[in-house]
């Protein structure tokens, strides 16, 4: 059989997609279609609600509104996409175009880990330090933390792109997922991927896990420090501000860890479909609801927003 080699610019790559039975891509569509929009307009109704009211104007919600700003991009490197391949026969992404959306799905992705890392260490100054909350969260360093963690995950997306395009594609050229991810891409390469696989895993845990671990040591000392309240009302009021940030962060960090912190060889088509939803469509729609529901800050700034609309 002749062996073709797909690793050219001028060469493209199929998605598959999440279903391949022609009944469900109708349906398919509407229901991502809804879940896009409702992840689009609330995170979209977030960020102006945030700048609308003085109140709002902490670090906290600095980090919130470029967090809801990350997830309307990181949804529409994919989304789209995937709902003009439920209503196409072909379903082809060019080769540069599968690694552009690679390239930027990673940088907004992991902008976002750092982003909630950084929202946990807002927590941790507040609850565990207060009297130097002032001093240590103040807007430059806060602007500072957001530029690293934007440098950082693009660093992190173009190497990764990089190491990518050095291999080559041989044979099939049919990708088993609904964008370019790195584990369903490298499973067509015919170059050795052993190397590439001891990079990408060896990288990842230094990128993804680095806030993760933040992330766990802030809820620690937040933990023996609200602990230490003796009254309960003190400690339930402490432990009521962390609790939409960690509803976000198992949201997000549980799939991600599901789908990357494995070897190639446990890669399982289907779960890691599932999984990856999660994480790529769910969080993002769910995030707006799981920061407003049960803040009074933000029902008060959507509903100021709301008054200026209809004024």
């Amino acid at each position: 059989m002749e062996i073709k080699n797909y690793s050219s610019s001028t060469s493209g790559f199929i998605l598959l997609g999440l279903s391949s039975n022609p009944q469900l891509q109708k349906p398919l569509f509407a229901i991502f279609l809804i879940m896009y929009l409702l992840a689009a307009v609330g995170n979209v109704l977030i960020i102006p609600a945030i700048y609308s009211d003085p109140r709002l104007h902490t670090p906290m919600y600095f980090f919130l509104s470029n967090l809801s700003f990350m997830d309307i991009c990181f949804t529409t490197v994919i989304v789209p996409k995937m709902l003009v391949n439920f209503l196409s026969e072909t379903k082809v992404i060019s080769y540069v175009g599968c690694l552009a959306q690679m390239y930027f799905f990673m940088a907004f992705g992991n902008t976002d880990s750092y982003l909630l890392a950084s929202m946990a260490i807002d927590r941790l100054v507040a609850i565990c330090n207060p009297l130097h909350y002032d001093v240590v969260m103040k807007p430059r360093h806060c602007l500072l933390m957001l530029l690293g963690s934007c440098s950082i995950s693009h660093l992190h997306s173009l190497f990764r792109v990089l190491l990518m395009s050095r291999l080559s594609f041989c044979a099939s050229h049919i990708i088993k997922h609904f964008f370019c991810d790195t584990q369903p891409v490298l499973k067509l390469s015919c170059s050795d991927t052993s190397s590439s696989q001891m990079v990408v895993m060896t990288e990842t845990l230094a990128v993804i896990v680095t806030p993760f671990l933040c992330i766990i040591f802030s809820y620690l000392r937040i933990m023996v420090t609200v602990l230490r309240i003796p009254s309960a009302a003190g400690k339930w009021k402490a432990f009521s501000t962390c609790g939409s940030h960690l509803t976000a962060v198992a949201l997000f960090y549980g799939s991600i860890i599901y789908v990357y912190f494995r070897p190639l060889s446990m890669y399982s088509v289907v779960r890691d479909r599932v999984a990856t939803v999660m994480y790529t469509v769910v969080t993002p729609m769910l995030n707006p609801f799981i920061y407003s529901l049960r803040n009074k800050d933000m029902k008060r700034g959507l509903k100021k927003l709301q008054d200026r609309i209809y004024r």
